[in-house]
């Protein structure tokens, strides 16, 4: 048995163990990168620290710190409520509001899952109050969280860029960005049309600003019920049931929506590292208000710090003994350059449906690296439908934000909601790799 088979089947062993056994994969990975590195292929201590990625941990901590600062302050509920006040309403446009502000949140920044979890509970209770159906809604969240989730500045964008840039290929973050963008939205439209939004497109809300109780209340007014007929206009009223309330510009909310900006245009704009910027504008905040953010260095989103952290330090175990290169000269030799390229893609889709999306890009663009050398297909066009193919499979609801859907939507229908997100996301293993190799691959464009 080669060298390279051990690590091969240490990474099955990886996804096996993380997936059935619901342990982190980054944990396992780490386990696997020591076992394997240290007793297999007699590497030292140093040799598999020298994988670990030092400049995604920061860029993750640094991140999801400040999108919990954002969080627990109110920022992003002042911004969701902003979305609402601004379609005037129109019940057809809420579940795109919900799109738009979650591929908002990714789009500067914020890991998909956080997105998700921050947007989920929200739309589930929006769609609860007013029928419309929590498949759409819950599509539409997750859809936007994979929309933006590919920004230069993003999780996914950094990964794959890094990856990219490193292996000497040719890359487009902006394409890639806009590519994930328009594919996510025009998937939207119809999982609109599919799920009950037409139905939606004559019921409309009206919201009122209720006057603040007190010199601390930052609390307006809520949307309320709407009446059992289901069209014309209604007012706003006072519910215990689930409601967005109007929140108001503080000076916390205000400095951090300043920050938010100076990190898209300082990454975007003048190239800083997007990790220090964030970590830096969180640190600032943190001076700035103690005892407002002392409790957000423990809602860093750890679990997927050491997911991405453990991945990528294995896969780099295994480009160091050749493991990459022996798999790509594989898929290489099938001798059907496109066919090679909808294997890889297929396989991104269907490991990412049952696991984590951040892990799967770190591992499997390595993989596609020694195919892509070969020059038989565009670089651009097979990362980007990788890419996608990786990340439309988030609605699975084995994958981490296809779980969150799931545990938002109301106990009555989360059965119904658990089979047909099952469904819809495994079609997804199979529909997004065909399409987008037929956009972004067989016509050889890019």
């Amino acid at each position: 048995m080669s060298i390279q088979i051990y690590s091969i089947i240490g990474l099955v062993l990886i996804f096996l163990l993380a997936t059935l056994r619901s342990v982190n994969m980054g944990a396992v990975a780490f386990l696997g990168a020591f076992l394997i590195g240290v007793f297999i292929f007699d590497e030292t201590e140093d040799d598999l620290f020298s994988g670990f990625p030092g400049d995604l941990f920061v860029v993750l901590v640094g991140v999801t710190l400040l999108f919990a600062i954002a969080k627990n302050n109110g920022t992003v509920d002042w911004l969701i409520h902003a979305g609402v006040r601004a379609v005037r309403g129109r019940i057809a446009l809420i579940p795109w509001v919900m799109f738009l502000v979650t591929s908002l949140l990714t789009m500067v920044g914020a890991v998909v899952p956080g997105a998700v979890a921050i947007m989920a509970p929200i739309g589930l209770n929006f769609a609860t109050r007013y029928r419309i159906n929590p498949l759409l809604m819950g599509l539409l969240i997750i859809n936007g969280a994979s929309a933006g989730g590919f920004s230069p500045i993003s999780i996914f964008g950094s990964i794959t860029n890094g990856v990219v840039e490193r292996s000497g290929l040719p890359g487009s973050p902006v394409l890639l960005w806009v590519s994930s963008f328009v594919f996510n939205a025009a998937l939207s439209v119809v999982v609109f049309f599919l799920f009950g939004g037409k139905q939606l497109l004559r019921r409309r809300i009206t919201t009122t600003e209720e006057p603040p109780a007190g010199p601390d209340n930052d609390s307006g007014g809520s949307i309320g019920d709407e009446p059992a007929g289901g069209a014309g206009t209604t007012t706003a009223t006072r519910t215990s049931a689930p409601a967005v309330t109007a929140v108001r510009l503080n000076a916390q909310r205000t400095v951090t929506l300043i920050g938010l900006v100076v990190l898209a245009v300082g990454a975007l704009a003048l190239e800083f590292d997007v990790g220090l910027l964030a970590l830096s504008i969180a640190t600032v905040i943190c001076v700035l208000s103690p005892q407002a953010t002392k409790g957000c260095v423990a809602q860093v989103a750890w679990p997927t710090v050491l997911l991405i952290c453990g991945v990528v330090t294995y896969v780099s175990l295994m480009e160091r003994v050749g493991t990459i290169e022996f798999l790509g000269d594989s898929v290489a030799g099938i001798g059907i350059p496109l066919l090679a390229a909808f294997v890889i893609c297929l396989i991104g889709g269907a490991v990412s449906a049952f696991a984590s999306t951040t892990g799967i890009l770190g591992a499997l663009i390595p993989l596609a690296v020694p195919f892509l050398l070969t020059g038989q297909v565009g670089a651009v066009g097979l990362i980007i439908a990788l890419a996608l193919s990786s990340s439309v499979v988030d609605s699975s609801p084995f994958s981490t934000s296809g779980a969150l859907v799931v545990a938002s939507a109301p106990e009555e229908v989360r059965d119904t909601v658990f089979r047909r997100l099952m469904v819809w996301g495994m079609s997804m293993i199979v529909v997004a790799p065909v399409t987008a190799c037929l956009i972004f691959v067989v016509p050889g464009w890019l």
